[in-house]
């Protein structure tokens, strides 16, 4: 089941197009990558799901339905504007906000205690908000988008000003909301944080989805038929039979030797390992797809010539 759905959106500001007919399917529990380049239209789509601002046509189903005002209740959202009160108390605003998402004082401060300590910021409860790091802020403002335990979980470049250790804390603790059936969109230009966790995604650009699917699908589309290969044998022997049908760009010789090539078009990777086997010995063979920031360059780069 698709937790969301939206349906030919389309929003304009004035006579700017924000977006153009967009439709997205999201199923329920995965990890979906919402990418692009700055001003493409995500942040435009993520404030209509949250009903910051209404679409000018199309739909946005949830769970089922045309989105409605009460399923705010059911969606937790971190714009990449953090918007903390500085000059309130950390523990008296975080619990000011779990309010506002319904939950009591007793269990937002029982919560909150929890989620504090795991992330080693218990001691700043008291202390005000702007003697905070702009990381512990980050914290805090992800703790209070996923306190309520929402079902569907919104976040707009969650890593941005964390450092490395930090932001492997935060992708855990992400995964691991995934993993007790939280559904979340990931916006950002980080794309090996896409290829880590990331399940599906969208690519939009100049407020049209230009490509979707699941990740490993996406990579297999946009493959280069490049390969890698470790053998024990002749080598010389080896560039002869590889020539008919592929381009060798690197080839290292030693103990074990290494090749990198391009197979020619009307060859598979069966005939080449069918014509190595009984000549030499194969330690590896593997097939090299591309990783996802060369695949968004690519595809923005051939949507911008369309």
């Amino acid at each position: 089941m698709n937790i969301l759905e939206t349906n030919e959106v389309c929003k304009r500001y004035g006579d700017h197009t924000a977006l153009d007919s967009v439709s997205l399917k999201i199923p329920e529990g995965i990890i979906f990558g919402l990418l692009g380049p700055n001003g493409a239209g995500k942040t435009t789509l993520i404030r209509i799901i949250n009903q910051i601002t209404a679409p000018d046509s199309g739909t946005v189903v949830f769970k089922g339905h045309n989105l409605q005002p009460d399923d705010i209740a059911h969606i937790g959202y971190m714009p990449e504007e953090r918007g903390l009160y500085k000059k309130m108390k950390v523990g008296e605003q975080a619990v000011y906000l779990a309010q506002l998402k319904g939950l009591s004082k007793a269990d937002a401060k029982r919560r909150l205690k929890m989620w504090f300590e795991k992330f080693e910021i218990g001691e700043w409860w008291n202390r005000p908000v702007e003697e905070l790091s702009k990381g512990m802020q980050q914290k805090v403002q992800f703790i209070t988008t996923v306190l309520h335990e929402p079902e569907l979980l919104i976040f707009d470049e969650p890593f941005s000003g964390f450092d490395p250790i930090n932001a492997n804390l935060l992708k855990q603790e992400i995964l691991e909301l995934k993993k007790k059936g939280a559904t979340i969109i990931f916006s950002t230009h980080n794309m090996a944080s896409v290829e880590e966790i990331c399940d599906n995604i969208a690519l939009i650009n100049k407020s049209r989805k230009i490509l979707d699917g699941t990740v490993g699908d996406i990579r297999q589309q946009f493959k280069l038929n490049l390969f890698e290969l470790s053998y024990i044998g002749d080598a010389e022997k080896v560039v002869k039979l590889l020539e008919p049908m592929a381009e060798v760009k690197e080839h290292e010789q030693g103990s074990i030797n290494h090749i990198s090539g391009e197979m020619k078009p009307g060859f598979t990777y069966n005939q080449l390992l069918q014509t190595l086997l009984p000549e030499v010995q194969i330690t590896q063979f593997s097939d090299v797809l591309p990783n996802m920031n060369d695949i968004f360059i690519k595809a923005v780069q051939n949507s911008n010539t369309d």
